[in-house]
């Protein structure tokens, strides 16, 4: 049985009846960029996120940045980050000319360690950003503490995270502003790229809102330099039909959890993902470790087993960093982790007799390997 990584089209087909109208409408008025879509996405996201203001933009990476170009990081600044993370939680940072300062993550939920973000701070750092990584909320409970003591800023990196929740809160909600990213694999996915950025706060919302047009309030009244990162109509309808099946599809997500637990406990040599208590993790990624992890994922490739790593190499170990120089054996646990890590397929649309499927192809991987030692 062949068993996809993820399932977009599935989802796609779920919304179709109710975003074709709507983009038909859209073409016929020819009305693209914001318009009444977005507006009542960012209220609904707004509302069901817990946040006073949502703004809608282009992608997860310009949230990112907007977010830390509102609360006043810019060039020269230090932005601490966990060091198992997507390369655009450091890229936001450096296109600002801020310096992303990687610190390593805890060995348990590979999420960043409070005790390595105390060790990491300088005079220069400016803002920490926490990554809701796989589907859960990092432990704001007990870097909100550190920041506060420091005088630093929150911004919350939640590009995996809609709809997860911790004992401080949903994510997108626990910092002094938070960014994400619908991109389409997401478990709020558009149907091409977008983002938003969430704040209580009206200053914040209102020069996100005019950095991501241009820096401009006012047609052809421009204020600050800013960007072109404006959320279109079109992917706000795609979002709109979406955000009203989140929470059933997260649901499926942690059912496809608890299915992969029962068929994985106990399988030799994998380590399976543990949630942090006080969590509800909504399972964008579900990942494993164990050793021989490219032998095994090849394998499974090879029986038409959609798999992923997140992520192979650390960013203080990728080209683009280098010049920061940092060594390798510095952040060991998001070392020793990009070499184990393997992330199994999960989706809303996820049948258990997939789920049984890929639970026979690593046990039989894992046997090969137990047979060549």
């Amino acid at each position: 049985m062949r068993v996809p990584f993820v399932d977009l089209a599935a989802q796609q087909a779920e919304v179709a009846a109710d975003v074709l109208p709507v983009w038909r409408r859209l073409l016929e008025s020819a009305s693209f960029i914001g318009g009444p879509e977005v507006d009542a996405f960012e209220r609904e996201y707004a509302e069901y996120i817990g946040v006073q203001h949502v703004v809608g933009v282009s992608n997860g990476t310009d949230a990112l940045e907007l977010a830390l170009r509102a609360v006043g990081v810019g060039r020269g600044d230090e932005v601490i980050i966990p060091a198992n993370t997507f390369i655009a939680t450091a890229e936001a940072a450096s296109r600002i000319g801020a310096v992303p300062v990687p610190v390593d993550v805890d060995d348990e939920f590979l999420l960043i360690d409070p005790d390595a973000i105390e060790a990491a701070i300088t005079p220069r750092t400016a803002a920490i950003v926490p990554v809701h990584l796989f589907g859960q909320t990092a432990p704001i409970e007990l870097i909100a503490p550190i920041a506060a003591r420091h005088g630093m800023v929150i911004v919350e990196d939640a590009a995996q995270s809609q709809g997860a929740a911790g004992s401080a809160g949903r994510a997108g909600a626990l910092g002094r502003v938070a960014a994400t990213s619908f991109y389409p694999g997401k478990n709020l996915g558009a149907a091409g790229d977008a983002g938003a950025v969430m704040t209580d706060d009206r200053g914040i919302a209102a020069t996100i809102r005019n950095l991501a047009a241009h820096g401009s309030s006012v047609k052809y009244v421009h204020d600050r330099i800013g960007m072109n990162a404006r959320l279109d109509a079109v992917q706000a309808a795609v979002l709109r039909a979406k955000l009203r099946r989140l929470d059933g599809w997260n649901t499926a997500r942690r059912e496809a959890a608890r299915r992969y637990e029962r068929l994985l406990v106990g399988l030799d040599g994998i380590r399976l993902p543990a949630t942090r208590p006080g969590n509800a993790d909504v399972w964008h990624l579900y990942v494993v470790r164990m050793d021989e992890r490219d032998r095994v994922a090849s394998e499974l490739t090879a029986q038409g087993i959609g798999v992923g790593v997140h992520y192979p190499t650390p960013l203080h170990l990728t080209d683009a960093y280098a010049a920061l120089g940092h060594r390798r054996g510095q952040f060991p646990v998001a070392e020793a982790a990009a070499d184990r890590i393997l992330s199994l397929p999960m989706h809303p649309h996820l049948t258990g007799p997939q789920q049984e499927s890929v639970a026979r192809a690593l046990q039989l991987a894992r046997s090969r390997g137990a047979v060549r030692t």
